[in-house]
């Protein structure tokens, strides 16, 4: 119950346990559908500022190598996650991954990261819809009374509430509790509205280039204007616009076909966002040149400039209708993550509770929503955003670490409750008694000098020899792992300490490197464990280049995360603090895992059989 509990792991395969007393949400969503929630969650209003601001002080016209730069990125985690999904189908995500495969403690860390990103990811995007919807009512001060912004002095201290903002949580909230197929009906037309907008822009935008002659392209400075550094830079600014993709994840349960739609669900989601985002930054920046577009409003500024500024209520629209589904992608996991919790006995089970109509969890999903309603009218949360990349970017690090661990030191043991204890004890003598069985045996035909095929003595040697191999291997499959963790967060750490000395800067960067590359090279050379291909449920999608590819990945989101500013990491240890005592009062006691019993993979289901005979 001590430091132990934190590495306590659960079952890959869960259901047996939900099916004792979950009902289990409903079994909806296609490839369709999932694509739908992953661009409607990714596909944010952001794209409709992005472009200007990256454009005009990072990178040029070379946004679009920026944004294929940052959808490789974004497609390392992608391929980390396609593959967990896959194999570990249930509602959770990343909670859910590392709960597996690294432990309690981790997957606490992991989760309640995830509550707040999506509290105060929802609200932000709330926050936002006003001052768009406004622009059709000619301003902020057109606006019905009962929408628009108002000033409150609550405590001496001015406060601007937005009941715009709250209303439209509650009508989302409203929408989710119907039912995860009314709900992603609704998305997936919303998303192609937006995407509609999209493709206007594009088609449009090319049409008015090519008349014009592409003026954003024939100016003097160049295609790198800012050089190499201010593309690569300009990527880790719009890397962020591809957060959103993991919602898909997050909806494994309800999945009809997990093993085979949630891989090509998030791939083509990720693969529709970045060609929209190419393109549309390929049109943009080729209208108007980079150092003239309005960071504020740079699409429909370039349209006015060509004379369409009829132009500027679609694209108005279009930044509404994003806004709209990307709130609707915020709502969606975090009742999941929570209800994952509360099965596992981390929250109250009042989270856990699924409607038996609509089969989805009513009651976390109303309380999501009135919190991030609450959140939206009192606060202007943009200031706060910074805090839901901490989430995100945490869950993609720990996901790709999951799949080193699935791969190369897989779960060897499972927890069973304790009430199966007898059949345990009867399964495990048995397994006893027939492994000194077959010493014995093996002993004798040595002594006897047998060379049977069944019993050669070259082969029992061999076969001990694999055995002690083996464990060497996966105990140098988790040093190599825990070397790469280490190492990345020496480099990345020592990197961006830009205020350091030169000397104990690239001292500290070599270290951290030659841990990194050391590491990197013993997974590449050892074997990966023949556990994995029996983990979770198979036939699914299988992550490529490994180890490489995760590493990058790790390397990649762990350098963003600490370059987040010291102000978002003020606010969000604040948070995690909470978090801590949450676990050690409530959490830590009323684990589900608290009074299991570890069991070999092997013996479990031999056990299960037992206990139902038994029965």
């Amino acid at each position: 119950m001590g430091v132990k509990g934190l590495f306590r792991r659960k079952q890959v395969d869960s259901d047996r346990v939900r099916a004792e007393g979950h009902h289990q949400l409903a079994k909806a969503l296609s490839i369709p559908q999932l694509i739908a929630i992953g661009v409607g969650s990714t596909i944010g209003a952001g794209v409709y500022v992005l472009v200007g601001t990256v454009a005009k002080e990072h990178a040029g016209p070379a946004l679009t190598i920026s944004f294929l730069i940052a959808g490789i990125a974004a497609a390392l985690s992608a391929f980390c996650y396609a593959e967990l999904a896959s194999r570990c189908p249930s509602a959770g995500s990343a909670y859910h991954y590392s709960y597996i495969c690294i432990g309690e403690g981790v997957a606490w860390m992991i989760g309640w990261a995830l509550i707040l990103e999506y509290t105060i990811g929802g609200s932000a995007v709330a926050r936002g819809i006003s001052p768009n919807v406004a622009l059709f009512f000619g301003g902020q001060d057109s606006l019905p009374s009962f929408l628009a912004r108002h000033t409150l002095y609550i405590f001496g201290s001015e406060v601007v509430v937005d009941p715009c903002a709250a209303v439209l949580v509650f009508v989302v909230t409203g929408l989710l509790c119907f039912g995860i197929k009314e709900s992603t009906t609704v998305q997936g037309i919303v998303t192609a509205l937006n995407v509609c907008v999209m493709l206007f822009v594009i088609i449009a935008g090319s049409y008015i280039g090519f008349q014009t002659g592409w003026t954003g392209y024939s100016v003097s400075t160049g295609y790198f204007p800012f050089g190499v550094n201010g593309m690569l830079a300009g990527s880790a600014t719009v890397f962020f616009a591809y957060i959103g993709f993991d919602s898909v994840a997050s909806t494994a349960e309800e999945v009809k076909n997990p093993q085979r739609d949630l891989p090509w669900g998030i791939g083509l989601a990720l693969s529709t966002c970045c060609t929209l985002y190419m393109l549309v930054s390929v049109v943009i920046v080729g209208l108007v040149p980079y150092f003239a577009l309005d960071p504020d409003t740079p699409i429909s500024s370039a349209f006015a400039r060509h004379g369409v500024h009829w132009a500027m209520y679609l694209v108005t629209s279009g930044a509404v209708l994003a806004l709209c589904s990307t709130l609707m992608g915020s709502l969606l996991p975090q009742p999941r993550i929570l209800m994952a919790m509360a099965r596992d006995g981390l929250l109250p089970p009042f989270f856990s509770n699924i409607n038996r109509k609509t089969q989805v969890p009513v009651k976390s999903t109303i309380l999501t929503g009135i919190c991030a309603a609450i959140l939206s009218f009192f606060m202007d949360v943009s200031q706060l955003a910074g805090m839901v990349s901490v989430g995100t970017l945490l869950a993609f690090t720990i996901v790709a670490v999951s799949i080193l661990i699935l791969r190369y030191v897989p779960p060897n043991e499972v927890p069973l409750p304790s009430s199966l204890r007898e059949s345990i004890d009867s399964v495990s003598l048995r397994f006893s008694f027939q492994e000194d069985a077959d010493k014995a045996e093996d002993i004798k035909q040595l002594s006897l000098g047998g060379t049977s095929d069944e019993k050669d003595p070259l082969l029992i040697k061999e076969i001990y020899k694999n055995k002690i191999d083996e464990e060497k291997r996966r105990k140098l499959a988790a040093l190599s792992i825990a070397l790469v963790v280490v190492g990345v967060l020496i480099l990345t750490a020592s990197a961006s300490a830009t205020f350091l000395p030169s000397f104990p800067r690239y001292s500290a960067c070599t270290v951290g490197g030659l841990m990194l590359l050391g590491g990197l090279g013993v997974l590449s050379y050892i074997d990966q464990d023949d556990g994995r291909h029996s983990f979770g449920h198979t036939g699914g999608f299988i992550c490529p280049f490994i180890p490489l590819l995760p590493i990058l990945c790790i390397l990649i989101n762990t350098y963003l995360l600490i370059n987040l500013g010291g102000a978002t990491w003020g606010r969000v240890s604040v948070w995690l603090l909470i978090g801590v005592f949450v676990y050690i009062f409530y959490g830590r006691t009323h684990s589900s895992l608290r009074d299991v019993v570890y069991v070999p993979v092997a013996h479990a289901d031999e056990i299960y059989k037992s206990s139902q005979y038994v029965a």
